[in-house]
């Protein structure tokens, strides 16, 4: 395993990232109102607000922590020596989600200040390329104890995770591309569709691990 310090400085590109988001706080600390948007239910609509620090600082601080996290998991998951398989697919999962939140930000400061109105299609569009962008490179992750798709039938056995993976990475960008669609054509059904789609991406992994693994342990 490389040294945590090597780490860090190959991230350059993604601490930057984290310092716009701060930057962006403290940019628009000084005209935010108290009440900071701060969450949106399935039809993309504010429902949940936050304290006018956290509005500001809030995300970035999360997007610094789940950086933290990223840095320290392939040293204390007992896979460690599988990261070095997937290297490149574990740096494109750091940028998409660090983009993701910062993205989420900068929406949330220009609502709250009223630099633009709020648009319910931005958080559905944004989530479902992240599924997307996610599901695009679910087979390439390695056997770990930490990301993408954790199963005790794929904890369990390497080949049930290869499979679940290789198997769930359609569903989910086929799943982020019909939410785009039906968001772009108005169809919500008040949220029902989204998490519809949601559960199928869910579940249907959930049950093939299921089932291959117990087809490959009755076959042994």
């Amino acid at each position: 395993m490389k040294k945590i310090s090597n780490v860090i400085k190959k991230d350059w590109g993604i601490l930057f990232l984290i310092f716009v988001g701060f930057a962006l706080g403290v940019y628009f600390y000084p005209s935010l109102p108290n009440r900071i948007p701060m969450n949106w239910n399935s039809n993309g609509q504010i429902n949940g607000y936050g304290s006018k620090f956290f509005g500001a600082f809030g995300l970035a601080l999360i997007n610094l922590g789940v950086y933290l996290l990223f840095i320290v998991l392939p040293y204390i998951d007992p896979k460690r020596k599988n990261y070095e398989a997937f290297q490149s697919t574990y740096q494109y999962l750091k940028y998409l989600l660090i983009i993701f939140f910062l993205g989420i930000e900068a929406y949330s400061l220009l609502i709250a200040t009223g630099t633009i109105a709020n648009t319910p299609d931005f958080t559905q569009i944004m989530v479902s390329l992240l599924f997307i962008l996610l599901g695009n490179v679910m087979g390439r992750f390695k056997f770990n104890y930490f990301v993408v798709i954790k199963t005790p039938w794929t904890l369990a056995d390497e080949k049930v995770w290869r499979k679940t993976h290789r198997m769930a990475g359609p569903i989910w960008v086929i799943g982020g591309i019909v939410n785009i669609v039906l968001t772009v054509i108005g169809v919500t059904f008040n949220g029902i569709a989204f998490i519809i789609i949601l559960a199928v991406m869910v579940v249907v992994p959930i049950v093939y691990s299921y089932i291959i693994y117990h087809k490959i342990v009755d076959a042994n």
